[in-house]
């Protein structure tokens, strides 16, 4: 590329990874469109630590909800739990153990999924007979989850304990210049930006997965390129790839 490709980002990023595409000629422009913050209230607090000392089964489908639980618990928990991604297996990783991760998935469809087959392939407890699913499991989340994961449990009989131990506020910001790609890492995100903004063209769309594309598709006809990870890292480097190869 004689000249470097400009990008907005919708969430910050190390600054490690920004070096990085500078040296592949990728300029990225950090601008954060959504906050989250930890629900703080006295009675699900006192649930959580209450639920801390029981087994179960628990879901993540977010890094912000294992560290909201993480912070109430302050310890590893007697849990079988599931997450979504990179970024929330390493903190379930870190908070509660690599022995408490059940199952892991790209997507909170396709960790329904892993659910399932966990407990059809013979890891229902002792309790339950052989090849039934979960009778419960303990869904951990924000104020704005999508619907696929508790949807395809409860259609599997699952009963779905959902606790909101996080919420997420939209902070959209008009984006004055033109960009060259602008990358997504969340639906909430791309509500937020699409708020106020119009992507223009053909610009490209980068999107972390398949339900933030999804989210992209409803604003606009651009061209949604996805991440084959669901990593930040994986993204920044198909955008890399992208303008590498699109001079």
């Amino acid at each position: 590329m004689s000249e470097p490709a400009h990008i907005l980002s919708t969430r910050p990023l190390d600054t490690g990874l920004l070096a990085h595409a500078k040296a592949c000629g990728i300029v990225i422009d950090t601008q954060s469109f959504i906050s989250t913050a930890p629900v703080k209230e006295e009675g699900l607090q006192r649930r959580v630590r209450e639920l801390s000392h029981q087994p179960l089964t628990a879901v993540f489908t977010s890094v912000n909800a294992v560290e909201a639980v993480a912070a109430m618990v302050g310890s590893k928990v007697p849990w079988e739990i599931f997450c979504i991604g990179a970024a929330s297996r390493q903190s379930v990783h870190e908070h509660f153990g690599a022995d408490a991760i059940a199952g892991k998935a790209p997507s909170a469809a396709e960790l329904a999924d892993v659910v399932l087959r966990r407990s059809l392939s013979g890891a229902a407890p002792a309790d339950e007979a052989p090849g039934h699913h979960p009778a419960e499991v303990f869904f951990f989340c924000g104020d704005q989850r999508r619907d696929e994961l508790p949807d395809k449990l409860s259609a599997a009989g699952v009963h779905v304990n959902e606790l909101v131990v996080y919420r997420t506020t939209q902070t959209p910001h008009y984006v004055e210049r033109p960009y060259d790609g602008i990358a997504f890492f969340s639906p909430s995100a791309v509500h937020s930006f699409f708020s106020v903004n119009i992507a223009g063209g053909e610009t490209p769309l980068f999107a972390i997965g398949s339900t933030t594309a999804q989210a992209i598709r409803g604003y606009c006809t651009n061209p949604v390129i996805i991440s084959g990870s669901p990593v930040k890292e994986a993204l920044v480097q198909q955008i890399i790839e992208h303008f590498q190869t699109n001079i």
